[in-house]
């Protein structure tokens, strides 16, 4: 989804980020986006134990694009799937294989379900957003500066924790769920560090006459 503004146009992606740390050390954070400017794709940000990070997309476009709003070491293409259940979530990427289980809606989910959808992607409500996120929930914020002059900012409408993961990488056990502590550092802010999928509309504002 594309809008042009006098500051530069605007490249909207609706979906979900699912963030999970495991007993290995391994932090996750998963992109799924049925709604985007180049239609539905899915990406996966790892950072691993050592702090090596690393993220796992499905074309060059997707990947150019991700590499330069955020922060890797390494950037692999390789094809990413999604599958959305109530009962877990199968999410496959290179030698990622991960299954996760989002619990029911918290409060958290609650309160951003009663926010307009309308104002809540706007700039201004991610401001409004942006200090209350720092103090609730160390590392997040809703609002930054992206790589390239970019700006972005996110619009969250719904919350869940997740409750339980399975996850591999290479065939090797990553543990059972954890925190993502430390956060991980792939931009402006971090997933919560309660393991949680997150409804949310991410808005990134490119310079004037900057290729998307």
């Amino acid at each position: 989804m594309r809008e042009a503004t006098r500051r530069g146009r605007r490249l909207r992606f609706d979906g979900w980020i699912a963030g999970a740390g495991t007993a290995s050390g391994t932090r996750l954070v998963v992109g799924h986006w049925p709604r985007s400017p180049w239609g539905p794709f899915a990406d996966v940000m790892v950072e691993h134990p050592d702090g090596y990070r690393e993220l796992l997309a499905p074309t060059p476009r997707v990947a150019d694009f991700v590499a330069a709003t955020y922060t890797f070491d390494a950037v692999t293409h390789c094809p990413v799937t999604v599958e959305p259940a109530p009962a877990a979530w199968r999410v496959a990427a290179g030698p990622l294989r991960l299954n996760f289980t989002p619990g029911r809606r918290d409060l958290l989910g609650q309160v951003l379900r009663a926010v307009p959808r309308r104002m809540a992607v706007e700039p201004a409500w991610a401001a409004v957003c942006d200090l209350p996120a720092r103090w609730l929930m160390s590392g997040v914020r809703t609002r930054g500066s992206a790589g390239g002059g970019r700006r972005e900012w996110y619009a969250a409408l719904d919350h869940h924790l997740i409750t339980a993961v399975d996850a591999t990488w290479d065939g090797t056990d990553l543990g059972p769920l954890r925190a993502v502590d430390p956060p991980v550092r792939f931009g402006f802010g971090s997933v919560p560090s309660a393991p949680s999928l997150t409804r949310v509309v991410s808005t990134v504002e490119l310079p004037p006459a900057h290729p998307a």
